[in-house]
């Protein structure tokens, strides 16, 4: 138990101090004003989304972008007025969604459409249930010219309002910046690539570097394939990709109770781990290590193997307190990680058992992905 309990507090010391700062929760891109003006056209996938995409059009079409930019809604077969609920305006645009053809997943085949039909050398890619302070667009746009950047993505704010929001929806967004740590990610030296796709400000010619959207057609996490796809291409001429925080943008969709934040963890997490029953079982038993031995030690062990569970489990309370002030959070729940964390390993094993089964992930009245 010693020896294990030693390995954990290895671990954590390494991710505290070794792990590019992930637990800072930081950079938030500012309110800013671009110093040029580009084009933009602004692309929004829409299935079923009658309930969020009236505010969501409303915030874009406030944008207090100086120069022109253009909203299109590919509206992906809704069956519940989506197109209606959007509303009119000289800028908007509405397509009606073409059959998917094999091997597209449903958003990226309705953001195809919506690139199609764009002509600005900066795209926006944005989701139906996201709000947008009226400076975003300006802040987004400043962020891709100073330094330069190929593509600008920004983790939003998530609802945080239901007892299981509260519980779950800050350790999330800690969870994703200990895999993709930001700094990392910001850092073109560094083969971390990540992005968030509730905001995903991209330029054309990074987009058409890659082969355009259709290389990456049939990817489940699209935002971070696409990610991996602009560093990787643009490595050799110094290209750049950023990944922060939002201040300025917000998801309004609910997750009230504890099954819609298990269907959202389950939907994708067997997909991020490539299908692997290998890689499930070292992911579970990886978590297990940094997240349950430490409180084994303190209630079960003695001497040094309590030491350093209690160290272990100080490092891991400690680093979650930025994400906890970010989501405006008690404190206490950093004592509550190794339930959380529990709850999304049973999360994880559900998504594989509902691979093996055959019955797959569901999103939107169809099976994710299709």
């Amino acid at each position: 138990m010693i020896c294990v309990a030693l390995l954990s507090l290895l671990v954590w010391l390494y991710l505290v101090f070794a792990h590019g700062r992930f637990w800072t929760s930081t950079p938030e891109l500012p309110p800013i004003a671009p110093t040029e003006l580009p084009d933009v056209d602004i692309i929004i996938p829409a299935r079923d989304e009658a309930q969020t995409i009236g505010p969501v059009i409303a915030s874009l079409l406030a944008q207090d972008y100086a120069g022109a930019f253009r909203i299109t809604l590919v509206d992906d077969n809704s069956t519940d007025g989506t197109a209606t609920r959007a509303g009119t305006a000289p800028n908007l645009t509405v397509l009606t969604g073409q059959p998917k053809p094999e091997g597209w997943s449903g958003k990226l085949w309705a953001l195809s459409q919506g690139i199609a039909a764009s002509s600005a050398r900066v795209l926006l890619f944005t989701d139906a249930d996201i709000v947008h302070d009226p400076r975003h667009l300006s802040s987004l746009v400043a962020r891709l010219q100073q330094p330069r950047m190929d593509m600008v993505s920004e983790m939003v704010r998530l609802n945080c309002v239901s007892f299981a929001e509260r519980a779950l929806v800050p350790t999330f967004v800690y969870f994703f910046q200990m895999l993709y740590p930001f700094s990392r990610v910001n850092d073109p030296r560094s083969s971390v690539a990540a992005a968030a796709g509730g905001t995903v400000l991209i330029r054309r010619e990074a987009l058409e570097r890659i082969g355009g959207i259709a290389t990456i057609r049939n990817a489940l996490i699209d935002d971070v394939t696409l990610a991996k796809a602009v560093k990787t291409s643009g490595r050799g001429s110094g290209a750049a990709i950023y990944l922060g925080h939002s201040g300025l943008a917000a998801s309004v969709r609910p997750y009230p109770g504890w099954r819609d934040l298990w269907d959202m963890i389950a939907r994708t997490a067997f997909t991020q781990l490539r299908y692997s029953t290998l890689l499930l079982l070292l992911t579970l038993a990886g978590l297990a290590l940094v997240w349950l031995v430490p409180a084994w030690g303190i209630v079960f062990g003695n001497g040094w193997a309590r030491a350093a569970g209690l160290a272990a489990f100080s490092l891991a309370a400690l680093s979650y307190l930025p994400t906890l002030a970010r989501y405006r959070q008690n404190a206490l729940w950093a004592l509550a990680l190794p339930l959380i964390a529990s709850f999304y390993m049973a999360a994880t094993l559900g998504s594989a058992l509902n691979y093996w089964l055959g019955r797959g992930a569901r999103w939107k009245n169809r099976a994710y992905g299709s």
